[in-house]
């Protein structure tokens, strides 16, 4: 997906107790009819949405969150993770830059390092830009955690989901990337589609599976039982990190969602709204087969269509709202007070 986006999110780590995620939404900017950043998070607040995620810094987003108390996930550009990388000296000059001006105002969460540099990117440097800005925020006494976030199409193999392997080539750079994540405790961010995996084969990949609708056993991993794709995608990703030295690292579904319209029959409001709120019921209530008692959070790719994002028609309707903030349908139940002064 394009990467300049806000997007609510939660951490999830592999701790014991029953599991009990959240659910937020992902706030894209490329439309020329958005709202401003105000009434935006407003519209956050008045459906109880409390951790914002932002790609890059964003100067106008950031002071509309100020004192809101929000928890918010700053993210590195692509272009910037080089330099970052380069030293801790270019590491604190980033972050003077971009965190300083808003630590006395803005609730940060995480900083994440990129987003989906790979597999089509190089990414050498993640690991090193992760290390550099940890030192950064260590030496400052922050409690900011650091990450990177990664797409589906960095494993080589997916299916069954205990074959799940990295490309032979991103190998060493994912072990790089995951003893970095053991060492400072944080979980790799990853972005599960699967309206993508049944768009590209709806003859083989059951809608019913893809939609959490499924009454019981799909797909059968030796004594793992998959009921729905979003659980098969996402220990997928965590057998390729348990073969690449990261069995001990959490993960957080950094986005995901299903669009409205642009693909006939395969998108509606009807098919999205029961992805969406499905997701929204699985994930409070279950963990993944593979880890049944760890938190699983994640949240719903996008807030509002986008009328000016680029690629495939498909990708301006993927919103949970229109432009002028009525739903397209119905996920989250609002507060009394309104969004809009």
């Amino acid at each position: 997906m394009a990467a300049l986006w806000i997007a609510v999110v939660v951490f999830s780590m592999i701790g014991g107790g029953a599991a009990a995620g959240e659910v937020g939404v992902c706030y894209g900017l490329k439309g020329d009819n958005l709202p401003p950043p105000p009434q935006v998070v407003a519209l956050f607040k008045q459906y109880g949405i409390q951790n914002i995620r932002l790609f890059n810094p964003e100067p106008p987003v950031l002071d509309a969150l100020a004192g809101t108390g929000i928890a918010v996930m700053l993210g590195v550009l692509n272009a910037d993770i080089p330099v970052i990388a380069s030293s801790q000296a270019a590491a604190q000059q980033w972050f003077d830059v971009n965190v300083v001006p808003y630590l006395n105002s803005v609730n940060f969460s995480y900083i994440t390092v990129g987003n989906e540099v790979m597999p089509s990117g190089d990414g050498t440097t993640i690991a090193g830009a992760m290390q550099n800005l940890y030192c950064v925020l260590t030496a400052n006494n922050l409690p900011i955690k650091v990450s990177t976030v990664l797409p589906i199409s960095v494993l080589g193999t997916s299916y069954p989901p205990s074959a799940g392997q990295f490309i032979a080539e991103l190998d060493g750079v994912m072990r790089a990337i995951l003893g970095v994540l053991v060492q400072i405790q944080s979980p790799l961010m990853i972005n599960i589609y699967p309206y993508f995996a049944y768009a590209s084969d709806p003859i083989n990949i059951r809608l019913d599976y893809a939609l959490f609708t499924a009454t019981g056993t799909v797909v059968q991993d030796g004594p793992l039982s998959y009921s729905n794709l979003f659980d098969a995608m996402v220990d997928a990703f965590i057998s390729a990190m348990e073969k690449a030295g990261g069995g001990e690292v959490g993960v957080v579904v950094t986005e995901t969602g299903w669009p409205s319209f642009g693909n006939e029959n395969l998108t509606s409001p009807e098919i999205a709204g029961t992805y969406n709120r499905n997701l929204l019921d699985h994930i409070k209530e279950n963990g993944t087969p593979k880890r049944p008692t760890a938190t699983l959070d994640g949240y719903i790719f996008a807030l509002f269509d986008e009328n000016q994002k680029p690629g495939l028609f498909i990708e301006q309707n993927w919103g949970l709202f229109y432009p002028d903030m009525t739903p397209v349908y119905p996920v989250f139940g609002a507060n009394p007070t309104p969004a809009l002064a």
